[in-house]
């Protein structure tokens, strides 16, 4: 491959036998050129500062250790990079964590790698100059489980929140609701009055901001309120 295509790679790697051994197998390929490598934050800010003066310095892919002398520096130095050079990050790892995975993301990475999978770097190293870097399924599946989490999270808030507006009479009659009871059939079975029923449904739709009732039961089953109202029920009968 012609020099002038070749991609260019910057490395920060704290590590000295694996900065070494990624040197080394990065050099070894025909088409990627490791153009400087560093080993912390201030020689990776040198380089970064070689960039601004001098093209010869410029990398087209980033590739970047999370952790730093035990810390995860890593981070905050990718978002540094990112906005500074607008290189294509890949965060390196010898560990699966989730929180860390988000943060680089966040942060400007593109990808997140495994030391144990190096092998995958290349691919990945020109997934990302040609800006059609998939996500590792590594990091993907780790995404996916703190997106999970967060949505845990969520749905336990907005339950909290639903909760503390709905009274346990009206998750009573939300219940009779979902079960498919017509309003009258909930006067009857509640012995109050049809105009109760509709005074209930009416406080119920504004608290919920649904515009019918057997929305408003949809939202409450799927929060799980529902579960304790329907228990009583049972037991009654």
């Amino acid at each position: 491959m012609n020099g002038d295509m070749m991609i260019r790679v910057g490395l920060l790697e704290d590590d000295p036998d694996w900065r070494r051994g990624l040197v080394d197998f990065l050099g070894s390929l025909p088409d990627i050129q490791l153009i400087w490598s560093a080993k912390d934050g201030e020689e990776l800010r040198q380089a970064l500062g070689k960039m601004d003066g001098d093209a010869s310095a410029g990398v087209d892919v980033m590739l970047m250790d999370i952790m730093i002398d035990g810390k995860p520096e890593g981070v905050k130095l990718a978002e540094e990079t990112a906005i500074s050079t607008g290189a294509r990050i890949i965060m390196l790892t010898s560990m699966e964590e989730k929180e860390l995975i988000l943060k680089s993301f966040q942060a400007g990475a593109i990808d997140y790698q495994l030391k144990s999978s190096f092998e995958n770097l290349p691919d990945a190293i020109r997934a990302a100059y040609a800006k059609q870097s998939p996500i590792s399924p590594a990091a993907a599946e780790q995404l996916r489980e703190e997106f999970r989490r967060l949505k845990g999270i969520e749905r336990e808030f907005e339950a909290r929140k639903v909760g503390d507006l709905i009274t346990p009479s009206e998750l009573q009659l939300l219940s009779l609701i979902d079960e498919g009871y017509s309003q009258p059939q909930i006067a009857d079975k509640l012995f109050i009055t049809l105009r109760t029923v509709k005074n209930h449904v009416g406080n119920i739709l504004r608290k919920l901001g649904a515009q019918g009732s057997k929305e408003a039961a949809g939202k409450a089953r799927e929060l799980g309120l529902l579960d304790g109202a329907k228990d009583k029920e049972r037991d009654k009968e």
